[in-house]
C-alpha cells in the first residue's frame, strides 16, 4: 500500500472519530497535492502585459467582427459570467455548424499544461487564434482579421497604444497576444478550498473534509492535482473501463490526431476541476449534466471503483468548494464600424 493512500485511510478513520490530529493530517496531505489561486494574474512568457495590452485584449474578446458573420467572438463559446463556458454540449459556430467537443472554460486556463482537449494549442496565445481560422467556428483567416480591424477607424488608436514600439501594430500576432493577456486574468481565487490551502481549518466543514478525503484516498488526486485540481497532465478516458459511445465516440481518439502516436488514442488533457459546479455539461462530449453522475463515471471508468451514492455526494460536496471568485468584467465599448468597413457574410 502507497504511503499516500495509507495516510488517506488514517484521515477517513479519524475524521470519522473526530480526532483532533486528524484535521492537520489531512491539510498537511492537500497541501501537498493542490495549490491555491494566486490573487493576480500570472506572466505570460514572451508576452509582457500592459493595462493597454489588456484592455485592448478585451476588446477583442468581445468582438464579434472578428468572425467572418460578424455574429460570434471569443466570449460566445466562453461567456464571462457564465463560468467561462457556454452551457451547450458543443458550441454553435459558423452557419450553425457544431463544433466538435464541448468548450472548456477559459477561467484559470492559464494554469493548465496546454490548450483544448487535445493539447494542440501551447498556451492561449496559440489558442486564441485557432477559433478565429476555424471554418466551423469563426471562419476568417488571418489576412481578413487584419483587413476588418483596419476597416474599423477606432482600432488605430486602441493598436498604437498598446503597441507603442511599432509603426504597424494591427497584426494577427498582435491580436493573439492581446486576447491571450486578457485571457489570463480570468482566474479566480479565493474559493473555500484557496483558503483551506492557506491554512484556514474552517474554511470547510466536516463534510467537505470527508470528500476531500475520498477524492485522495479514492485515487481522483492522481490526475486532478495541482493549481487546478487537473489541466496540468494527459490521460486515456476509461483506463480501467470504457465509458459508452455517447460519453466516449469511437471516432474521436483525443490526442492521436495531434501526435500520431498509438498510445495517445483516447487520450485527453485532464480537465480542471476548477468551478466545475458552473461548467455543466461535463467530458469533451458534452454529455453528462449531472455532476454526481460525471464523479460515478470516472470512479468507474478511471479508477476501476464502483462508488457508493454518499461517497459520490461526498465527493460532489468537496468539488463545490472549488468554486472560487468570478472575474468582475466591465463591458468594452467598441467603436463604430463605417461605410468602408469590411461587410459580414452569411
Amino acid at each position: 500500500m502507497s504511503s499516500i493512500k495509507l495516510v488517506s485511510l488514517m484521515v477517513l478513520a479519524s475524521l470519522a472519530t473526530g480526532q483532533a490530529w486528524s484535521q492537520t493530517a489531512l491539510m498537511k496531505q492537500a497541501q501537498g497535492l493542490f495549490k491555491p489561486i494566486p490573487a493576480n494574474a500570472p506572466p505570460l512568457p514572451g508576452n509582457a502585459a500592459t493595462p493597454a495590452k489588456v484592455e485592448l485584449g478585451k476588446m477583442l474578446y468581445f468582438e464579434p467582427r472578428l468572425s467572418e458573420s460578424h455574429a460570434i467572438s471569443c466570449n460566445s463559446c466562453h461567456m464571462v459570467g457564465m463560468g467561462g463556458v457556454d452551457l451547450q454540449e458543443t458550441s454553435l459556430g459558423h452557419r450553425w455548424q457544431h463544433g466538435g467537443r464541448n468548450a472548456p472554460t477559459v477561467y484559470n486556463a492559464v494554469f493548465d499544461v496546454a490548450q483544448f482537449w487535445d493539447g494542440r494549442a501551447k498556451d492561449l496565445e496559440q489558442q486564441a487564434g485557432g477559433p478565429l481560422v476555424n471554418p466551423v467556428e469563426m471562419d476568417t483567416t488571418e489576412a481578413h482579421v487584419v483587413e476588418q480591424l483596419k476597416g474599423i477607424p477606432g482600432y488605430a488608436a486602441v493598436f498604437a497604444k498598446a503597441y507603442p514600439a511599432v509603426s504597424d501594430p494591427i497584426t494577427f500576432d498582435n491580436v493573439r497576444k492581446a486576447i491571450a493577456l486578457f485571457e489570463a486574468t480570468l482566474i479566480t481565487p479565493n474559493a473555500p478550498f484557496d483558503r483551506y490551502l492557506k491554512g484556514n481549518e474552517k474554511a470547510l466543514d466536516a463534510n467537505q473534509k470527508e470528500g476531500l478525503a475520498l477524492f485522495i484516498n479514492k485515487g481522483c488526486a492522481a490526475c486532478h492535482n495541482g493549481i487546478n485540481v487537473g489541466g496540468g497532465m494527459y490521460a486515456p478516458f476509461g483506463v480501467v473501463e470504457r465509458p459508452g459511445a455517447d460519453i466516449l465516440p469511437p471516432g474521436d481518439k483525443g490526442r492521436f490526431a495531434v501526435t500520431k502516436t498509438a498510445s495517445d488514442e483516447y487520450v485527453f488533457r485532464v480537465p480542471s476541476l476548477r468551478n466545475i459546479a458552473l461548467t455543466a455539461p461535463y467530458f469533451h462530449t458534452g454529455k453528462v449534466w449531472d455532476l454526481r453522475q460525471a464523479v460515478a463515471i470516472m470512479g468507474s471508468s478511471q479508477l476501476g471503483a464502483k462508488l457508493s451514492d454518499e461517497e459520490v455526494g461526498k465527493i460532489e460536496v468537496f468539488l463545490g468548494t472549488l468554486t472560487g471568485d468570478q472575474p468582475k468584467v466591465t463591458l468594452p465599448t467598441l467603436p463604430p464600424s463605417v461605410a468602408t468597413t469590411p461587410r459580414p457574410k452569411p
